[in-house]
């Protein structure tokens, strides 16, 4: 499900990404978010290991099922091919392959999770959900400027915030999602550029959902 989400939200976004970004200062929302790229620069040897934490009130078995480590790793025989995978404890599962060539994927699977999340949660229509995210992506949106630490050194950052369900006349049925925020946050300092991924949810000021998807470190790639 994820690589056929990425692949559509993609496809369906990529025309309207490039108009777009004549009309926004600097990089456009979508350019920025979907940098190409991101994995050159990535040692083939090496994986991106990004800590994902899940907090869901309508569902907390769900959140306990889905917090854990996602890897992403270079295929050997296949090394232009970036692949994910879930670990929990001991337990680790594969989330697909992408081509390594247009970017880092963990952008992709962020989406991905926080649809299927919604739709697990609150109910309605995947593709109501999906849609609703694919035209938020190719909106202009304020970017935010600001620095974080990464070992020891200052390095300067970019977040973009969208807000799918923003004015949607179905808000009021989706049990707190309809507040939904998507953060995502990025650094050229930081391996693969992004630096945290955050979902979240509230409804009448109490939280309803959290998924958080920050980078821990790189490591050498399993062997």
């Amino acid at each position: 499900m994820i690589r056929s989400f990425s692949m559509t939200i993609v496809a369906g976004v990529l025309a309207a990404g490039v108009a777009l970004a004549s009309e926004i200062d600097g990089e456009a929302t979508y350019d920025l978010l979907f940098r190409d790229g991101t994995l050159d620069q990535v040692d083939r040897d090496t994986a991106l290991v990004y800590q994902r934490n899940v907090t869901n009130t309508l569902k907390p078995d769900a959140a306990e099922r889905d917090t854990g480590q996602i890897a992403l790793s270079f295929r050997e025989s296949q090394q232009e091919m970036a692949q994910l995978e879930f670990r929990q404890d001991e337990k680790h599962r594969a989330l697909g392959v992408f081509p390594a060539s247009v970017g880092n994927p963990m952008i992709m699977y962020f989406y991905e999770t926080v649809v299927r999340d919604m739709a697990e949660a609150a109910g309605g229509s995947p593709y109501y959900i999906r849609n609703r995210v694919k035209e938020a992506l190719v909106q202009p949106s304020d970017i935010e400027e600001g620095e974080t630490v990464l070992d020891g050194k200052t390095v300067p950052t970019r977040t973009i915030r969208l807000y799918p369900f923003k004015g949607d006349p179905n808000q009021d049925r989706m049990k707190g999602f309809g507040t939904l925020e998507l953060a995502v946050t990025m650094s050229d300092a930081v391996p693969g550029w992004y630096i945290s991924l955050v979902a979240e949810a509230a409804e009448a000021g109490s939280p309803v959902y959290r998924s958080e998807v920050l980078f821990d470190r790189l490591e050498a790639a399993p062997e």
